[in-house]
Formats: C-alpha cells, structure tokens, sequence
C-alpha cells in the first residue's frame, strides 16, 4: 500500500494561507497556537464517542464471563478510559486542560458479529462545564479503554481490531448540537 503525503508551503499568498486560516489551531502564517477560548461562555458540554474491538470468540467469551487469567478486562478498561479522558491535555498538544465533571465508559458485548469473529463496543461519555468542548476527550477515553482490552487479552489474541472509533454526538457550545449521520 502506497502511503501518500500532501505537502502544502507555508506563506503570506496563495492557498496555502487560506486554508490554514480555516483550522483553528494555525494562524494565517500556518504556525500553530492554542485556541483563545478566554472570551468564550462557560456552558454545560456533553460529548459521546464510540468504537470497538474485533476477537475470536474464544477470546469474547473469557472477556464476557471475566474468566480472563488477568481478571475483570472490562473494568480495568473502564478505569483506563477514565483516566485517560482525564490527562487528554497532556496527550493533545494543543488541547486545553478542562476540568471534566463526569465521564463514563460503558461497554457492550453483545454486539453482532461474523461467525469468525466478536465484537465489544465501547461507549465514552464526557462531560463538562467549560469554555470548550470535550470531544477529544471522550475520544482518547474511548481509544485507550479499546487499546487497553488489547494489551490485556493479545497474549491470546493478536489478531483484534480497534475499528469504528468516531464522535457519535456533542452538545453545547456556541456551535450547538451535532449528531453523527
């Protein structure tokens, strides 16, 4: 599989400018900077995201009956997400520490699946009241509650696949509500 990179020159013309002017995290120059929310209202914020993890069913069935030889996967991956969700701004770069007021990972194993194979949804809900959004941080919750069911069952399954991992919804804000199509 070829791997392809656009590379677009930095300067004062041309469209290079104009698009980076539309991200928010570059200035019309094209440098990076942390977004101002300074002058934005503090309103209640909620975002979802959700992905899952892809098993052999031999290795769904010790996750579901939690008779992993390391334990309870599921809430060891709760508890990661959590705390993950909880150090986004040390993860994100450019993303604005926020004191989140609630997160909660919930998982379902009852997704339908191939034969073949399994699956264990994951759903991540943050929230906060804030002056920015939280959807990076219900993203990164969700991706490491997925990354850690991994890291606990790949001695008996290597072949899983993390697949799926998307913002379902976000609401609050000056943009308002968005839900996934």
């Amino acid at each position: 599989m070829a791997v392809t990179a656009l590379i677009i020159p930095f300067g004062h013309h041309g469209f290079a400018s104009k698009v980076m002017s539309e991200f928010t995290h570059f200035n019309t120059a094209g440098d990076a900077h942390m977004v101002d929310v300074g002058d934005k209202a503090v309103t209640h914020r909620v975002a979802v995201a959700a992905g899952l993890i892809r098993m052999l069913p031999e290795t769904h069935a010790m996750v579901s009956a939690g008779t992993h030889k390391k334990g309870d996967v599921l809430g060891i991956a709760r508890i990661a997400g959590i705390m993950a969700a909880k150090r986004t701004s040390d993860l994100i770069p450019l993303c604005h520490p926020i004191g989140l007021t609630r997160v909660t990972v919930d998982f379902d194993i009852e997704v339908e699946t191939t034969r073949e194979q399994r699956a264990v949804e994951c759903r991540v809900t943050a929230e906060t009241r804030s002056q920015t959004g939280v959807e990076m941080e219900a993203l990164i919750g969700l991706q490491t509650a997925l990354a850690t069911i991994y890291d606990m069952c790949k001695a008996v399954d290597r072949g899983m696949v993390i697949d799926a991992v998307r913002v379902l919804e976000k609401r609050g804000g000056k943009s308002g509500n968005w839900t996934a199509p």
